[in-house]
């Protein structure tokens, strides 16, 4: 257990000493929120959203840029000091190569496409351009990227059942595909739409994500142990800066990147069905935006005023902060029941 707190410290230490000239460079580079007024997957304004986060224009984004890179090197610094000392990396599954491969490749590959969506939305290019993703080509890059994702953890790692606690396990063999690619692409998003308020998503993700490196920790996994501790240090050293009023944005590149990889960590943990309960405040936040999308596109009306449903805190008179620190409450106490339902038998 030592080793892994040191390695959440160490995580921590270098993001936060970083992440000050990170921040600096990307005022240099005008790589900050567009001051002109936002759209929504329909291209059309979106008058309250821009209401309440006006005075945000201007702030760098992009800080996932820098967590995937810390993260990403970091992991392999300490794999590395692994070898020097000649301590074992157990894993669960056939092939540590393999686990690491899918877990890198999560993240860095949904991270690539969330740079593409920031650039697009900072220098606002044309959907004539070859940057300008409209939301159906970004939604079927995701699902691409997804099940080559999915396949591996079937194909490598030997993934085709589901745990449902209490009840039992179920076999579903190449089926598993289907399913764990919804479940990623699901996450993937879910993190983006959470991802409006200072320190929101991030948060909620720190603490979702500490559920999971205890399970991991339970049984032995060294791979996604050490994984979750890196990534958790450069989280925390993130939050500092994100928290209201934030300095630092995380931008496509960590929310697409981030909810992937949370999905994709909780199936190669074998919580598939505690996933949406230690994730529950995405999954409420993706649902009500959900909802609201199909209900204008099929009913042409709205269901809420505003989705997703922080932004309909707001709308109701709610404080930035007030919503954002009663959203760790619930995710402290999902990730606690996720937890109980993660250990049922």
């Amino acid at each position: 257990m030592s080793t892994y707190l040191f390695v959440i410290f160490i995580s921590f230490i270098i993001n936060f000493l970083l992440i000050v000239p990170f921040i600096n460079f990307l005022y240099k580079k005008k790589f900050q929120r567009a001051n002109q007024q936002t759209r929504d997957a329909f291209n059309k304004p979106t008058p309250i959203f821009d209401k309440f986060h006006q005075h945000k224009k201007g702030t760098p984004v992009g800080g996932g840029i820098l967590l995937a890179f810390t993260t990403v090197f970091l992991f392999f610094a300490f794999l590395f000091l692994y070898f020097i000392f000649d301590k074992e990396i157990i894993s669960n599954y056939p092939s540590v190569i393999a686990e690491i491969k899918i877990l890198i490749f999560t993240f860095l590959s949904f991270g690539f496409l969330g740079i593409y969506d920031d650039l697009n939305k900072i220098f606002l290019w044309q959907k004539s351009q070859f940057f300008g993703l409209r939301l159906r080509h970004k939604l079927i890059i995701e699902i691409f990227l997804a099940v080559i994702i999915s396949y591996w953890l079937f194909s490598d790692l030997k993934i085709d059942i589901i745990h449902i606690p209490f009840i039992g396990v179920f076999q579903i063999a190449w089926f598993y595909i289907l399913f764990s690619s919804f479940v990623i692409v699901a996450f993937a998003n879910a993190v983006n739409v959470t991802d409006g308020l200072d320190g929101l998503a991030s948060g909620v993700l720190l603490f979702a994500l500490s559920s999971f490196w205890v399970v991991s920790r339970t049984i032995l996994d060294v791979p996604t142990s050490l994984f979750i501790a890196t990534w958790l240090g450069g989280l925390i050293a993130f939050l500092y800066f994100n928290t209201y009023p934030a300095r630092i944005f995380l931008g496509d590149t960590g929310a697409l990147s981030f909810g992937a990889t949370f999905a994709v960590v909780g199936l190669i943990l074998g919580k598939a069905f505690a996933l949406p309960i230690i994730g529950g405040v995405f999954v409420i936040e993706i649902t009500s935006s959900l909802i609201q999308l199909l209900s204008k596109k099929y009913l042409k009306r709205k269901i809420f005023p505003v989705a997703p449903l922080h932004l309909y805190l707001q709308l109701k008179g709610w404080e930035e902060p007030k919503i954002v620190m009663r959203f760790w409450i619930i995710a402290i106490l999902f990730a606690v029941f996720g937890l109980m339902v993660a250990f049922g038998k």
